[in-house]
């Protein structure tokens, strides 16, 4: 996308994609998020759980796919504030799309709808975003 001045509300924003969510990436965040919950790092913890057969993906790991897409989107913009709501899990190996829409522009500040979606199943987080561009 280019400056506040060629967008407007209803525009979509560029698909961010995760081909394969990936369990090495997952151990990776364990260390930066001080986060060591064996549901990200053993799939037999997850069985025994009853939370299915796949290593489940942090949150924030799912926020960060949504800020990746609104940064891809909007080179060099800061993000003033964002919020989302988990609505389900994300597993190793799902294919992961963040995408968005423009909801108002207002000078430089532009509003967006946010989700990540997961093929097969649909929106998994949602949520909201104001940049400043």
């Amino acid at each position: 996308m280019t400056g506040a001045s060629s967008i407007k509300a209803g525009d979509s924003l560029p698909p961010f994609v995760i081909e394969s969510v990936s369990p090495d990436t997952m151990r990776d965040w364990s260390v930066f998020l001080a986060d060591p919950n064996p549901i990200h790092l053993d799939v037999e913890v997850v069985k025994a759980k009853g939370l299915g057969d796949k290593r489940i993906n942090q949150g924030p790991i799912n926020v960060a796919y949504l800020m990746n897409m609104l940064m891809a989107a909007f080179p060099g913009c800061r993000i003033e504030s964002m919020d989302s709501r988990f609505l389900d899990n994300v597993y190793e190996g799902d294919r992961a799309v963040a995408s968005g829409e423009i909801t108002a522009v207002e000078g430089n500040r532009v509003s967006c709808d946010l989700k990540l979606d997961v093929d097969g199943r649909g929106t998994v987080n949602a949520g909201t975003a104001t940049i400043i561009i």
